[in-house]
């Protein structure tokens, strides 16, 4: 299959092929590109073990090919990471250190949502590798939920009034102020799966787009990585050790959680912040670094996971359940059965 040519652009920050090359061999052999909250983070540790892969650790997600998804660099600075990578150069140079022989990889689970991802990748590597991976819908946005609540892209806490909040968000009504990422609040953009599934169909062969069903993954971890590292062309016998991230907290103070990521964005970016919050870091952290008041502002902050609203999750559900039917058709897996929409009128 011949990869599709490029979109023309003049924008400074278009992914252009080097010129008379048709594969780009400093661009990754192959791609994590999601869904969040689906095993992706699992899944990039334990490849990352493997001595014939190279992924780098400094930017774990580099977004470099989803342009239009991307959060600004703020959530970079607070989490004391490297800022991601704004340029071609920029982004090959996270993957200088692999050894030679390595296959390099990255992760960045926006890719399945971006609709030029899966193009500009193919215009610099079209023999590249696509692992996907896809969760049934209702446990996949609240988990999301929980997720964006903790980056600080969402502040709307209960799940089902952040649900009910897309309308108004998709008009631009409502969104978090600070928020570096709205796209992402769009829930229902999410769970588009046949649509993400055929463009990444649309730019490459079928033998190099691997997609995988999370619940395969939470049942055999260590299978799941060796059906991966078999797709790669590399050595499945090697060990393995399996890895379980943790779970989230939800939030349970909304100011407390801001005020943890001011602390820690203040702390260590002094030079960033407000003459305000420089002078806050210079009395707070230190009342802060106590063990103990560390522990107990984040016993005040934070709190374990709610059980489900099953009444949420049925609606949830029903709204989702052609989206599931299209992915299982496309796939050609009876996803209907394996998630229990065959019971949802």
């Amino acid at each position: 299959m011949t990869a599709p040519s490029k979109p023309s652009s003049t924008s400074e920050d278009a992914v252009v092929a080097p010129a008379g090359s048709t594969v780009d061999r400093s661009v990754p052999d192959f791609f994590v590109v999601g869904h969040q909250k689906c095993g992706t983070t699992a899944l990039y540790l334990m490849l990352s073990e493997h001595p014939q892969i190279f992924m780098p650790r400094d930017v774990k997600e580099p977004w470099f090919f989803a342009r239009e998804l991307r959060p600004g660099s703020l959530t970079d600075a607070a989490q004391g990471r490297r800022s991601r990578p704004e340029m071609l150069e920029q982004y090959v140079a996270l993957f200088a250190d692999a050894a030679p022989g390595q296959l390099v990889g990255e992760a960045s689970p926006q890719y399945i949502r971006s609709e030029t991802a899966a193009a500009e990748i193919a215009a610099l590597r079209p023999d590249a590798r696509i692992v996907a991976i896809l969760r049934e819908p209702a446990s996949f946005l609240r988990s999301l939920h929980l997720q964006l609540v903790a980056t600080h892209i969402e502040s709307e806490t209960d799940f089902a009034r952040a649900i009910a909040l897309e309308p108004k968000r998709r008009e631009g009504k409502q969104l978090p102020r600070h928020s570096v990422s709205p796209q992402s609040l769009l829930y229902s953009d999410h769970v588009r799966y046949a649509e993400q599934l055929r463009r990444l169909h649309a730019a490459f062969p079928p033998e190099q787009v691997l997609v995988l069903i999370y619940d395969d993954f939470r049942a055999d971890n260590e299978g799941t990585v060796r059906e991966v590292l078999r797709f790669l062309e590399l050595d499945a016998s090697a060990p393995i050790e399996t890895i379980e991230t943790k779970p989230l907290k939800a939030v349970r103070s909304m100011r407390l959680h801001q005020l943890r990521r001011v602390v820690r964005h203040a702390r260590l970016n002094p030079a960033a912040g407000s003459p305000l919050l420089r002078a806050y870091d210079r009395v707070a952290p230190r009342r802060l670094r106590s063990d103990a008041i560390a522990a107990r502002l984040r016993r005040a902050a934070y709190e374990p996971q709610a059980p489900a609203d099953d009444a949420l999750a049925l609606e949830l559900r029903r709204r989702f359940k052609g989206e599931v039917q299209a992915a299982s058709e496309y796939l050609g897996r009876d996803l209907v059965a394996l998630w229990g929409y065959d019971r949802i009128s």
